[in-house]
């Protein structure tokens, strides 16, 4: 790739995240990923891994680079944008169980939502309108971001997207305070199994090729959802005292650390690229999988 394509990452990322990318780093980690979507047979792509890690970041620069440097526009869905409202999830947690009421697990996202702004990019259904949620005020905006123009290429980011359903053993042992304390019936969890089986399932085959993101552990999550939270005061100035504490974040992650451990167990050997990030949040190294579909 032009050395111009180097120049147009570095600033990209720095604007991004405030901090500096070497040469290095994304000839031997970033170029190979966007080479590998640009040149792909298909078109459809699912990026996910833990919270925090930087899918968001890579996504984005993914998407820039082939605007700019290939001309293919990209149809960016996050799976956060999907969640439920509110109102929507008190309704599941009065119905179902009580944890439902928190924005996290499957179940709580709008498949119905999801799996139609997909046909209309298997169709060519222009515009596409995109829900857009605000995890500060932890609701679904009332504005859209509506797509106008025919895209390319589909991209799902999220961090439980291409997850395959869990043992029963696995599932039903307690490993935190959350469990032990609200679920220790296992109704919760059963539940959002059942959603992995079954819908999430349906949205993930809808795609040709998985790239996952690997930490290091699960240990390091809290420390990067913190790092996240204080981002998006950061950039959200008018809502200051919105969003969540430090520990209000680390009861928060508990209701992601079943499902975050068992894709670092997984996705490993099911993903057509794993990226290794170090606990700093660098990309360490990369491997390649090419899977028969």
């Amino acid at each position: 790739m032009k050395p111009d394509i180097i120049q147009s990452i570095k600033y990209q990322f720095k604007k991004l995240t405030n901090s500096n990318i070497s040469q290095y780093q994304i000839k031997k980690f970033i170029l190979p990923i966007i080479e590998y979507i640009n040149y792909s047979p298909y078109n459809k792509f699912l990026i996910s891994g833990s919270q925090g890690i930087g899918k968001t970041t890579l996504l984005k620069i993914i998407e820039i680079i082939l605007k700019k440097k290939f001309n293919k526009r990209i149809l960016n869905l996050s799976l956060d944008d999907f969640y439920f409202d509110k109102k929507e999830r008190e309704k599941l947690a009065i119905n179902i169980h009580s944890l439902l009421k928190t924005r996290s697990v499957p179940g709580t996202h709008d498949i119905v939502y999801l799996l139609k702004t997909i046909k209309k990019f298997n169709h060519s259904m222009y515009p596409i309108k995109l829900p857009l949620f605000n995890k500060l005020s932890d609701s679904r905006q009332k504005k859209y971001k509506i797509i106008k123009e025919k895209c390319d290429i589909l991209i799902l980011e999220g961090w439980c997207v291409g997850c395959p359903p869990i043992s029963r053993n696995y599932l039903l042992s307690n490993i935190n305070s959350l469990e032990r304390q609200f679920d220790n019936n296992g109704k919760w969890r059963k539940f959002y199994n059942k959603q992995l089986k079954n819908k999430y399932l349906k949205v993930f085959r809808e795609f040709n090729s998985i790239i996952y993101l690997k930490a290091p552990s699960f240990t390091h999550v809290i420390n990067w959802r913190v790092k996240q939270e204080n981002y998006l005061r950061k950039i959200n100035k008018k809502n200051k005292s919105s969003g969540m504490s430090a520990n209000e974040i680390t009861i928060f992650v508990q209701y992601f650390e079943k499902i975050s451990k068992w894709m670092l167990k997984k996705m490993p050997d099911l993903a057509d690229i794993v990226i290794y990030v170090s606990k700093n949040q660098k990309i360490s190294r990369i491997k390649k999988t090419i899977r028969k579909f």
